[in-house]
């Protein structure tokens, strides 16, 4: 099964480092040619991007079966679930997680703010992707997310508001985190500061449509079916092939959920209507699921299911008063998750927001009726939006927004939604202001760090971060740590260090697949498992799932982390044309 590659086109520059001029806005990339049906999903490993248990964005269910619970810290027991890549956590996360919400080849955008030279900038083109299998027809206007209502906001009664508007002091917000959100014609970069420390950087490409459309529901066409690999591949009109795995396929009734093979399910040319949970990445194709989910503010929306479900994030009594709510709350036929940003809200602010992703529904399904073709159904909104819809709650200082027509458009949708939290949203001006806003933040200078191999530790010690295609391996080093009193306590400490480090660097990087880690060799059992237990709470503050291994015998602690698309690196770079990454060229001369 050959893979067929799409037609030459021009290739969107990646954003660098620095970048804040805004720079020619790229060119429409020509169309691409249909690819094998082999091509989109690749080797088996590579569809499923499965790790152990499963390699990111399902970090951790087998042969890449779909996220069973919400990511931001699972359904309630009463009803476990496929969250889908809606579910808190498992789809913002990851958002989330680097790139934006690809989709369409709609070019609506908002107009942006004026350039620090002054100038107008140039129009925002919508992302979205180019189809494959579009046959030549006009394209279709995708389902956009809901995110407000006509209505306005619910009005609340003062000591409400006063509860949701976190603490202040002398009349500003105090809030653990800040999100600073810098916008150029190619690029949309989402930097969250912990105090001054950068813990997470999303990039979405304006020009990147293609690979960055986690979220996003299709009508698919299925190619084939393999049955050794108990997997489908899936025209969704994108340049590659998608693959559903036969964990992700909904079972028709009238047969066996446990028995029923992926070639008795799907067939050949079939339409599905299917959901992305994994973005594509290099020569590998989307991952989908037949579990579609929606996210929203509060809830996520579970279609033609009974998942009934609340974030174990929550603490017990709220968790008992939300499923009061929920019980009246829940459409019959469509199943709930509620997030944890539902803490404290009213039930008729749930109400509402199953209502606005209920006629989102609608209104796919009304659209996936006409299909006759693969086609994009519904599109995530933009990376900075989707953030804030995931992320924003009263522990966020403020957002900070560099352009005028983002900021506008954030403004309203927290006001909406989130009206005690509206005066965090703030709008930077670069020109006033002097410097840029990741400038202002040290942003690029802690980007630079982080594309870095290697990272030093506060000690002395070090940390050595390399990439493969298969997994990820961290070495830890003493360094120029050499201690005080014994050889034993100096390696602990820096281990400890290293743990904590270790954590924020694979939040930072977006790090996900196998990853495998070798601490300093300890002798002192206690001191083994003490790191260990550091570095599983380090990794507590992550929402994106994570699954740690016992230390090994030969002193290796491995683990998996969920993966939804590229990471930092891959965000930013390019992979040499010379060496094809190998970091190395071959003499030729002496090869003959």
């Amino acid at each position: 099964m050959a893979d067929t590659g799409p037609t030459s086109s021009p290739v969107p520059r990646k954003p660098q480092i620095g970048d804040s001029i805004p720079a020619k806005v790229v060119a429409e990339r020509s169309s691409t040619n249909t690819e094998s049906s082999s091509g989109g999903g690749g080797s088996t490993s590579g569809g499923a991007g499965s790790s152990g248990k499963s390699r990111r964005r399902s970090r951790g269910s087998g042969g890449g079966a779909a996220s069973s619970q919400p990511a931001d810290g699972g359904g309630d027991s009463t009803n476990a679930s496929s969250g889908g890549p809606g579910s808190d956590g498992g789809a913002s996360n990851s958002a989330p997680t680097k790139g934006g919400g690809g989709g369409d080849q709609s070019s609506a955008g908002r107009t942006q703010g004026g350039s620090p030279d002054g100038q107008p900038k140039k129009r925002r083109r919508r992302r979205g992707g180019k189809g494959k299998g579009g046959g030549g027809g006009s394209p279709i206007n995708p389902v956009e997310a809901v995110l407000t209502d006509d209505a306005g906001p619910i009005e609340l009664d003062e000591a409400t508001m006063e509860q949701r508007r976190g603490r202040h002091r002398n009349g500003q917000a105090v809030g653990r985190y800040q999100m600073n959100i810098h916008v150029t014609p190619e690029a949309t970069h989402v930097a969250v500061m912990e105090g001054r420390q950068l813990i997470e950087h999303y990039v979405s490409r304006q020009a990147d449509d293609d690979t960055q459309i986690h979220g996003n529901v299709y009508i698919g066409r299925v190619e084939n079916v393999l049955p050794g690999m108990e997997a489908a591949f899936v025209d969704i009109a994108t340049p590659k092939n998608a693959v559903v795995y036969r964990s992700d396929v909904i079972v028709p009734e009238g047969k066996s959920k446990k028995s029923a093979r992926i070639e008795e399910i799907l067939k050949a040319r079939q339409l599905i209507l299917c959901q992305v949970t994994k973005n594509p990445i290099a020569h590998k194709g989307a991952r989908l699921t037949q579990a579609v989910s929606l996210p929203g503010r509060f809830v996520v929306l579970v279609p033609n299911s009974s998942t009934y479900g609340i974030s174990k994030r929550l603490p017990d009594d709220e968790r008992k008063r939300l499923r009061k709510i929920l019980d009246k709350a829940k459409p019959s036929q469509h199943g709930v998750i509620v997030r944890t940003a539902a803490q404290n809200i009213t039930a008729e602010e749930i109400q509402r927001d199953v209502a606005r992703l209920l006629r989102q529904w609608d209104q796919i399904e009304a659209l996936a009726a006409k299909q006759t073709r693969p086609a994009l159904l519904y599109r995530e909104p933009d990376v900075a939006t989707r953030i804030v819809r995931e992320e924003f709650n009263a522990d966020y200082r403020s957002v900070v927004i560099d352009d005028r027509s983002l900021f506008d458009e954030l403004s309203e949708y927290v006001a909406s939604v989130s009206p005690a939290l509206a005066d965090r949203i703030q709008y930077y001006d670069p020109a006033a202001e002097g410097l840029s806003l990741f400038e202002r933040h040290h942003v690029y200078e802690q980007l630079h760090k982080a594309l870095d191999r290697k990272v030093w530790l506060p000690s002395g010690g070090s940390l050595i971060i390399e990439g493969t295609e298969a997994l990820t391996v961290i070495d830890v080093n003493t360094g120029r740590n050499v201690g005080k009193s014994s050889l034993e306590e100096t390696v602990f400490r820096n281990n400890l260090e290293a743990a904590v480090e270790v954590a924020r660097q694979l939040r930072l990087r977006d790090i996900g697949g196998i990853i495998v880690i070798d601490f300093v060799d300890m002798d002192v059992k206690k001191h083994r498992d003490e790191v260990l237990k550091t570095f599983k709470a380090a990794l507590a503050r992550d929402k994106t799932r994570t699954h740690v291994a016992p230390i090994s015998d030969l002193g290796l602690v491995e683990m998996t982390r969920k993966r939804i698309g590229e990471g930092l690196l891959e965000s930013f770079a390019d992979r040499c044309e010379s060496c094809e990454g190998r970091g190395m060229t071959l003499p030729e001369h002496l090869l003959g």
